[in-house]
């Protein structure tokens, strides 16, 4: 017990803020909070990387070593080799190493979980320059979300989990009367595991989107395959990596926690879903594939698929402060998130601003305005751009003008950067569409695409978000009113789509972010996912309980 009594605090300060739902960071985000040197070791760590097998797993005999892996910033091959493994043998060794973990007690998993968290903190600048180089994400948000906000995700999740563990007696001497006697039972519960997970990583978030999954099935008493997106494993392979470090320390298998690789011409994450013996999967990416998840028999199965996301816009105090905030959620990562904004949907007759009235086109125009600023600006464009990751968005981003029933209000250009000169980078493109035409606006267009849709007015605009949200799906929907029965409105009808809403959201905040221990991120109420990260239900569907019964 002496590990879980060294993290004990760390467990109850992640509980208390979970319950608060205010703010609560376990690890800072920025990286001055660590070592000075950090930053140029993980550098020099990834540099080294490059063209070498990547040999820190503890999996033994792979069949074969391959990776497909590219820096959307040097657009080059990394020549990074991981281990790859048969189906079978992946699951034969999951099942032989899942038996001790799943006798293990709740406090004994929390703890090396937890230990596992601080011993990936000391991985955070080589995680963010292998998420920058896999994903193109800035080195800013590189270092922050697949680093402290990715263990933040962890760490809720292990309390929540620890939480619903422990959440009934493990034993108790039940005794009935019967008149003249009684009979007395001895009843003993214990919460078992469903079986070995499979996590399904995406290319944009490989680390952020995965650790949600992986903790919650390794809490609950799980062993668990992650399935990274073959473009991008070096990120989730050092976390991967040091779990299995920890593993071993605790006298626990490593194979408890295994990184199974494929690529894009022989891909095994069916394979591996429709396996009778996987009962578990965690799986974020396109909608397709994650409803082909859903309809399997016999599996609790988590998705996050794509939105439709949207923002009303009625009414607003202060329109430059309103446009520069959405021009950067909009710049964000080049609006490779599935929480960016898309659609933009705006009265035909204006907005009021303040104590005067903007013209359709004067507030379209604003918003043209401050994506070009953030665009052209040499120091602040690449590090919000970041890079394109994959070059199937900048086909679509072809495809979308080449079949647009609109007019093309600004082109997409690509953005210099200095320390880059090769990276594959695309401003967004601003679109008009008429109302009419939901067949060009109704797809989530992933990456730097945004459609401003002319509406009749406000209650159309949300009637229209509303019915994406609910047929299509929708993870995040920013909204403008200064007008409380409008505002109350917009809530309203957004949340019978099972929708969350960023309300008149300016400054250094915008409605792409979802935060730790507060914010839920996707519902599970929309087409865009059927779980959240997270709730009880994300925890409670991955064990059962099992109760036995001895007569006294």
């Amino acid at each position: 017990m002496f590990l879980y009594d060294k993290y004990k605090e760390t467990l109850d300060n992640a509980t208390h803020a979970i319950h608060a739902r205010t703010f609560y960071a376990a690890y800072p985000e920025h990286p001055k909070a660590y070592a000075e040197d950090a930053m140029a070791k993980g550098q020099e760590w990834f540099k080294n990387q490059l063209n070498n097998n990547f040999d820190e797993l503890l999996q033994q005999e792979p069949d074969s070593w391959h990776g497909v892996e590219s820096s959307p910033y040097l657009t080059d091959m990394l020549g990074i080799k991981y281990p790859a493994f048969s189906v079978e043998k992946l699951l034969s060794r999951s099942k032989a190493a899942g038996k001790d973990w799943l006798h293990s007690t709740p406090e004994t998993r929390a703890a090396v979980l937890v230990d596992s968290l601080e011993k990936i903190k000391t991985r955070f600048f080589d995680i963010a320059f292998a998420t920058m180089h896999t994903t193109g994400q800035s080195f800013m948000m590189s270092f922050q979300a697949s680093g402290p906000h990715a263990n933040d995700r962890a760490m809720e999740v292990i309390a929540l989990g620890y939480k619903a563990l422990k959440e009934f007696p493990t034993h108790a001497e039940w005794e009935k009367p019967m008149g003249k006697m009684s009979v007395k039972v001895k009843k003993t519960w214990k919460a078992i595991g469903k079986g070995t997970g499979l996590v399904i990583g995406c290319s944009t978030f490989p680390v952020w989107n995965t650790v949600p999954g992986l903790y919650a099935t390794l809490i609950t008493g799980n062993a668990v395959i992650v399935k990274p997106h073959p473009g991008a494993i070096l990120p989730i392979a050092i976390v991967v990596a040091e779990l299995q470090k920890v593993l071993i320390e605790n006298n626990f298998n490593p194979d408890l926690v295994q990184l199974a690789t494929d690529t894009n011409d022989a891909p095994i994450g069916l394979k591996l879903a429709e396996h009778k013996d996987i009962k578990i999967i965690d799986y974020t990416g396109n909608s397709h594939f994650g409803t082909e998840l859903e309809r399997l028999e016999g599996k609790a199965v988590f998705t996050e698929k794509a939105g439709v996301n949207s923002v009303i816009i009625d009414s607003v105090n202060d329109i430059d402060a309103v446009m520069q905030n959405l021009a950067f959620a909009i710049s964000l990562y080049s609006g490779q998130m599935c929480t960016a904004p898309q659609n933009f949907f705006i009265p035909e007759s204006g907005i009021k601003a303040g104590n005067e009235t903007l013209s359709y086109e004067a507030v379209v125009q604003k918003l043209v305005e401050n994506v070009i600023n953030i665009a052209n600006n040499p120091k602040m464009g690449p590090g919000t751009l970041g890079a394109i990751q994959n070059i199937h968005t900048c086909q679509r981003l072809e495809d979308t003008k080449a079949h647009l029933h609109g007019k093309i209000i600004l082109e997409s250009k690509p953005v210099a950067n200095e320390e880059f000169p090769k990276a594959r980078t695309a401003s967004a493109m601003i679109a008009e569409v008429d109302a009419t035409d939901s067949k060009t606006y109704s797809s989530e267009l992933f990456g730097p695409i945004v459609l401003i849709i002319k509406t009749k007015d406000t209650p159309h605009s949300v009637a229209l978000a509303k019915e994406l949200a609910t047929t299509k799906g929708a993870i995040s929907c920013g909204a403008y009113s200064t007008d409380e029965t409008v505002k109350k409105y917009i809530l309203s009808e957004m949340e019978e789509a099972f929708t969350p809403v960023s309300l008149n959201y300016t400054g250094p905040i915008w409605m792409n972010q979802n935060a730790a221990f507060s914010d839920f991120h996707v519902t599970g109420g929309n087409p865009a996912g059927n779980a959240t990260f997270t709730d009880a239900a994300y925890l409670v569907r991955r064990f059962v309980w099992v109760g036995h019964k001895e007569v006294a």
